[in-house]
């Protein structure tokens, strides 16, 4: 079910220069220099390489209101596959009117599809609009695990 006037469907290599403005804008939300180059290739590589997969959510006139993007991995503990939802950006104009929300509802039924066990995302802490949206859609708050990484290059 997607909010009035709103379709979403998967990206393929082609769409990348379209989606990579809002890729951009993501990566500047979590406090990266914009690089409209780099998010252009990168999405260029991942879905040409099929990578990942990019859900697109588009007004009646064909213009990307957001996307999100998951990456297949795996659960050893479940021994199951999964998805990362890692990228999930909504144009600060269109949110707030459902176009969030359908991408995650889209995103839920693409790993259904898919035959995933579950999804798993992380956020910013101080992203509390998004973490609302998660919980009204039944995501759970992982109160269990901490999470780490450790930068090898740059």
């Amino acid at each position: 079910m997607t909010a009035p006037g709103i379709s979403i469907r998967l990206a393929g290599a082609d769409d990348a220069p379209a989606i990579a403005p809002l890729f951009d804008a993501y990566r500047c939300f979590y406090e990266q220099d914009t690089d409209l180059e780099t998010a252009t290739r990168f999405l260029t590589e991942r879905l040409a390489r099929q990578e990942s997969e990019i859900l697109m959510a588009c007004d009646q006139k064909g213009w990307i209101l957001g996307f999100c993007q998951l990456f297949p991995t795996f659960c050893s503990v479940e021994a199951k596959p999964i998805f990362s939802l890692y990228d999930l950006f909504v144009q600060p104009a269109h949110r707030r009117s459902g176009v969030g929300r359908a991408l995650l509802l889209a995103a839920e039924d693409l790993a259904r599809a898919r035959g995933k066990a579950r999804m798993d995302l992380t956020t910013a802490r101080s992203n509390l609009q998004a973490q609302a949206l998660y919980e009204s859609l039944g995501w759970q708050l992982d109160t269990v695990f901490l999470a780490y990484n450790r930068r090898i290059a740059r």
